[in-house]
């Protein structure tokens, strides 16, 4: 794979803290994201805003205005964790659908493109920009967009699994399975939107634990633990 998109849960970067940013998980990140860059990867990044935010827990706010404070709270994540990528030698651009003053570049295929091309890891901020559309739908709609080769979803938890394994002890993990069946199976991998892009445009994805070690690498390797969801 020479193009690929990588789904960082908001979740896993809080680390054990849970909440906000764990810098050790943040660096560890990006030094497994150097590596590929460096093999000649280019990488695109998508972050959730869990760590901040989780809008649809709310009862008392607005659905739309909940979904804009969780697109905000991955526009904070993308700027923090593409510091910490630029702290270990990367050069990286953050693109939002929506303009942030200064803070960052206003997303087009040609210009993200270009940027890959010319070595960034690039970081898709803002989701689609449109409420009830989560970060999972935004990550795989820049993945086809940008014509990358498949969606690594980077999760708290290392695959899929038939139940949720934190309610089910005997939870068993799949090592590989269809888009087709996350579908039938209502199995959340991804939400369901995410899903049938997924599916309708023939985009692989694997599903693996962040927090275990070098994960990323390797994932990308063929040293892979997780979840392959083929299409």
């Amino acid at each position: 794979m020479k193009r690929v998109l990588l789904k960082l849960s908001g979740e896993a970067l809080a680390g054990e803290k849970k909440t906000g940013f764990d810098e050790a998980t943040c660096i560890g990140v990006a030094k497994q994201v150097k590596q590929l860059v460096d093999e000649g990867v280019q990488v695109a990044i998508v972050t959730g805003g869990g760590n901040f935010w989780r809008g649809r827990t709310s009862e008392t706010i607005d659905r739309t205005k909940a979904d804009q404070i969780g697109m905000l709270a991955t526009v904070m994540n993308c700027i923090y964790v593409s510091d910490i990528f630029r702290h270990v030698g990367m050069k990286t651009e953050v693109f939002t659908p929506f303009v942030c003053g200064a803070f960052t570049s206003l997303f087009s295929k040609d210009a993200a493109v270009a940027a890959l091309e010319e070595g960034k890891v690039i970081f898709f901020a803002g989701g689609t920009g449109h409420p009830y559309f989560s970060t999972d739908t935004g990550a795989v709609l820049r993945a086809i967009e940008i014509e990358a080769d498949a969606m690594l979803l980077a999760k708290a938890i290392d695959g899929i699994y038939d139940s949720d394994p934190k309610v089910n002890p005997a939870a068993v993990k799949y090592e590989e399975i269809s888009i087709q069946e996350v579908i039938d199976q209502k199995l959340a991998a991804v939400d369901l939107t995410a899903s049938i892009l997924c599916l309708e445009n023939k985009m692989p994805m694997l599903v693996f634990g962040l927090n275990e070690e070098n994960s990323i690498v390797n994932t990308m390797q063929g040293k892979f633990t997780g979840t392959k969801v083929t299409v």
